[in-house]
């Protein structure tokens, strides 16, 4: 067996030597689990997880990414579009982070964990018991209670299953509440024996639902006889004998502790990641600990490197110098600010805080740190964590981490980054994140618990060292000790301790409080707060009386006012462009959002006017073609009078067509509009209450140009789900309809061929002299729709009208074709693969990218990075011809190597410059190797 070892010994061997417990299964098993023992009446022995970054405290690439693997095994499992309708429920406390990094492997799925901690004006929608558990019962307080409705798969996970109790009370309590189909029971160890399985089992067919299982290993532990009382003599005469050496307030054991083993290996085989982001990229370092051997596989979008963090020792430089000054100059204070992401209706809850360095002269320093946290952004999924919540994060924590990595001392080398108790996820993104960019510093992550567990400073024991503390966030069951676990004698340099504001109390603060502890092992404690949410009510937002009828021509675009109706409001009067280098930094570094401001609207040179020309004349046909396949398709599945809503501004030019299409051959005269949605922000609510106080919102069709990677098909889907449960509205479908699906993202297209599509070539002159869509809080209020402004002085360049002419009139001809290819893809396999996003994770972490947002495949996608981003590269399928001469003279104008790839799913792909500051590029704004 592959066994994790300290100092060559298993971490279970202490107990299994003395209590005769046995490990038997899975050659991984003794590699993820030590043992240890606890004071529990009911269960005397304790597994402890070498990767779950509770106990242990371990690489955050490898606690990561052994819960993302999970996730991308259950999406597998589920297919895209069943992953699409799950949702993911964690346990509290030991699992919060785990379900939450399950979650994110499944892609779409909201997240919810139970929780031991009522709040105040949140209503119950369940609650379970965990019987073996020290404290039993869980709370489940959704801030949308519609969360837990719904015929989608529930996911449930948990970090080990034992006899399994603790999900039949799960699945029996919501069964009986949101009864569906189908569960997928997740966990990183299942230890169950083979009569707990089979009741798991029986319980299935006895509700009539499909339950299925998806865990890294899998095992049983063996007990001999007496076990229970044998472990309760053996903890009490241990615990009784640290007594008296008066260790049980501090470290156990006491006086000087040797430098802490290594976190023993745990030999579980996850999918390769990023190698930069894994423990095993710095097992070469001197001093280095051995890791888990877990390669964590790349995760969810990250927000891209730093700038400098691949110089030796460096760490990014926020210009924010670490706050040492009260709470409320931090991010509760901050709280109230109306920018929440999309769907965020609560706020942060204040609480009584601590004293501040400084306060107490002969106390420990404690350096607090202002993280910054976004206003509105749950810490955590205790009310729930939608996918708009996981991408306004992603945005964030580069920001955020720069500020920790610039406050730790310039000589740390070993540094902790501590979450407390159900605060897992968020304090384990940022220590991922911070693992990546400070360069040569070693990174481990683990949380405080309620758990008390024994410590024996012994290599075959799995708890080494024991800090004791008084809880210090008020709980419910009242006051009591609480544990940090393997952190004492550890060697770390730094600690950074991150809570949330419920926990921020004098407690936290006091002489015999966590940080203290802390202060006693390592020199240098950090302390970054974040806002603990607190849900608003569920009221329905206030309206205005009357939403404005939507904007046409030729008042607002160059387009008829019968072919589109924009319910946008017009800034044409407002100055939004910013220069594109300034845009990039801004957007990378986290200062802005991309919907904040426009990039300058690129004017084409006539060599480029002609190309766009030729292409047009090449490429009607066949435009005409698929707009008529994709409206066909809408017809016979959708509704028979559809009503088309395009996602301003490049499905406008496709929603137009498919209009003229329905008209030329059936004669029906479809209502068309055009609305926003802002990737991270969601639709226009606005806009979807103004459509369904006019139409069926069952008629209504999306509409968008193509797919890239399918970005926008999740935030529609997302979004939708969202509406629904604020505003009680249903109906809308979230399926986009789109010329092309070269990302293999939707179910409705006209072709899935990536080709070139003139109007992605151009901006505002081939789409009405629209701009992008604006989102700003100081320009659009809760009342408003999104902008955008009406380029009006471009009127002389506008050749919007005469593309969609020269595609109409080629429909007669294309008749016949079309109705072959309607007939082919009605009749065919169309469900989606999602192959282009997983070609998108492979081309961002071969070529060092590590973020997926600066990866824009196929042709429309690889035009916009080159008129509005900082490109740094072009990859071109080997052998693309007409389709790609655009690209070419875009790319030479701006100083861009085009890289051509033999195997390559797309026809090309933009790679944005992924540590873009003015410095990355030129004087001249071209791009330069990194």
């Amino acid at each position: 067996m592959n066994k994790a070892v300290n100092d060559g010994v298993w971490s279970g061997s202490w107990v299994a030597e003395r209590l005769g417990v046995r490990l038997e299964g899975d050659d991984e098993l003794t590699g993820m689990l030590g043992l240890a023992l606890r004071r529990n009446p009911k269960r005397a022995h304790l597994l402890v997880s070498n990767v779950l970054g509770k106990h242990v405290p371990q690489s955050p690439s490898v606690v990561y990414g052994a819960g993302f693997a999970l996730g991308r095994r259950v999406r597998e499992l589920l297919g895209a579009q069943e992953a699409a309708r799950a949702v993911v429920l964690g346990y509290a406390e030991t699992a919060t982070g785990l379900g939450h990094s399950v979650a994110d492997g499944v892609g779409l799925a909201p997240y919810l964990h139970s929780t031991r901690r009522p709040v105040a004006g949140v209503a119950r929608a369940g609650g379970f018991e965990e019987s073996h558990s020290h404290a039993t019962s869980h709370l489940l307080l959704p801030e949308d209670p519609a969360l837990l409705v719904g015929d989608g798969p529930l996911v449930l996970v948990d970090d080990e299953f034992s006899t399994g109790n603790t999900v039949l009370n799960t699945v029996r309590d919501l069964h009986e509440r949101y009864p569906r189909r189908r569960y997928v029971v997740v966990a990183l160890v299942d230890m169950r024996s083979a009569a707990d399985a089979g009741r798991l089992e029986e319980f299935a067919r006895e509700i009539g639902a499909r339950v299925d299982l998806v865990t890294a290993a899998s095992g049983t532990v063996r007990l001999p006889e007496g076990v229970l009382e044998k472990g309760q003599e053996l903890v009490a005469r241990y615990e009784a004998e640290s007594a008296a050496e008066g260790s049980s307030s501090s470290a156990a054991p006491s006086g000087p502790v040797a430098q802490f083993p290594a976190p023993p290996s745990s030999g579980v085989a996850a999918e390769a990641g990023p190698p930069s982001s894994g423990a095993a990229a710095e097992a070469g370092q001197e001093g280095a600990r051995p890791s888990s051997g877990v390669a964590a596989e790349a995760g969810p979008p990250s927000s891209g490197p730093a700038a400098e963090a691949g110089q030796e020792g460096a760490r990014p430089s926020s210009g924010v110098a670490a706050e040492a000054g009260p709470p409320s100059s931090g991010p509760a204070a901050e709280a109230g600010q109306d920018d929440n992401p999309p769907g965020a209706r609560g706020t942060a809850r204040p609480a009584p805080t601590g004293p501040h360095p400084g306060d107490d002269p002969t106390g420990p320093c404690i350096t607090r740190i202002d993280l910054h946290w976004p206003p509105g952004l749950p810490d955590g999924g205790r009310h729930g964590f939608t996918p708009a919540h996981r991408t306004h994060l992603e945005d964030a924590l580069p920001a955020m981490t720069a500020r920790l990595a610039e406050a730790l001392p310039k000589s740390a080398r070993r540094v902790l980054v501590l979450g407390f108790e159900e605060l897992m996820y968020a304090p384990l993104r940022l220590a991922r994140e911070l693992e990546q960019v400070a360069g040569g510093v070693e990174v481990r992550y683990s949380t405080t618990t309620r758990s008390p567990v024994l410590a024996v400073d012994d290599p075959g024991y799995a708890i080494r060292t024991r800090l004791v503390f008084p809880a210090h966030d008020t709980p419910a069951d009242g006051p009591g000790e609480r544990y940090a676990y393997n952190v004492a004698g550890a060697g770390f340099d730094a600690v950074i301790a991150v809570v949330d504001s419920v926990a921020d109390t004098p407690e936290l603060h006091a002489p015999d409080g966590l940080l203290a502890r802390l202060s006693a092992h390592a020199p240098q404690v950090l302390l970054a707060v974040v806002p603990s949410y607190v849900p608003g009510p569920l009221a329905l937002p206030e309206r205005h009386p009357m939403l404005p009828e939507p904007l046409r021509g030729p008042a607002f675009s160059s387009y008829a006012p019968e072919e589109v109706g924009w319910l946008l409001q017009d800034l044409s009067d407002v100055t939004l462009e910013a220069p594109t280098e300034e845009r990039e930094e801004a957007i990378q570094s986290g200062g802005a959002h991309y919907a904040e401001s426009l990039p300058v609207e690129y004017q084409p040179s006539e060599q480029y006017q002609e190309l766009f020309q030729a292409a047009l004349a090449e490429s009607a046909a066949r435009l005409a073609q698929a707009a008529g396949a994709v409206t066909e398709i809408v017809l016979a599945e959708r509704s028979p009078r559809p009503v088309l809503v395009s996602l301003a501004r490049a499905g406008t030019p496709v929603g137009v067509l498919m209009r003229r299409w329905a008209q030329f051959r059936h004669g029906l005269e479809l209502p068309h509009y055009a609305v926003s949605i802002v990737r991270g922000r969601g639709i226009d609510a606005n806009a979807l209450r103004w459509l369904a106080a006019h139409h069926d919102p069952r008629d209504v069709v999306f509409v968008d140009g193509w797919t890239g990677k399918g970005a926008i098909t999740r935030e529609l889907t997302a979004a939708i789900r969202e509406f629904e449960a604020s505003d009680g509205i249903t109906g809308f479908d979230p399926e986009i309809a789109v010329l092309a699906d070269p990302g293999s993202c939707v179910r409705t297209y006209g072709t899935r061929e990536d080709y070139l599509i003139p109007s992605a070539c151009l901006n505002s002159t081939v789409s009405g002299l629209i701009s992008r869509t604006v989102l700003r809080a100081d320009l659009v209020g809760p009342n408003d729709y999104h902008g955008a402004k009406f380029y009006r002085e471009l009127a002389g360049a506008d050749v919007s009208v005469a593309f969609l002419d020269a595609v109409s009139a080629r429909f007669a001809e294309v008749m016949d074709a079309v109705d072959a290819t309607a007939k082919e893809l009605l009749s065919g396999d169309r469900e989606p693969t999602w192959e282009g996003w997983a070609a998108v994770e492979r081309i961002s972490e071969e070529y060092g990218i590590h973020d997926v947002n600066l990866v824009k495949p196929g042709v429309g996608e690889t035009t916009r990075v080159l008129l509005r981003r900082v490109p740094w590269k072009i990859l071109a399928r080997a052998g693309a011809g007409a389709d790609l001469d655009h690209v070419r003279l875009l790319a030479e104008q701006r100083g861009v190597p085009v890289e051509e790839v033999a195997e390559l799913p797309y026809t090309c792909v933009g790679l944005i410059h992924p540590k873009y500051t003015r410095g990355a590029t030129g004087a001249d704004g071209r791009a330069v190797n990194l």
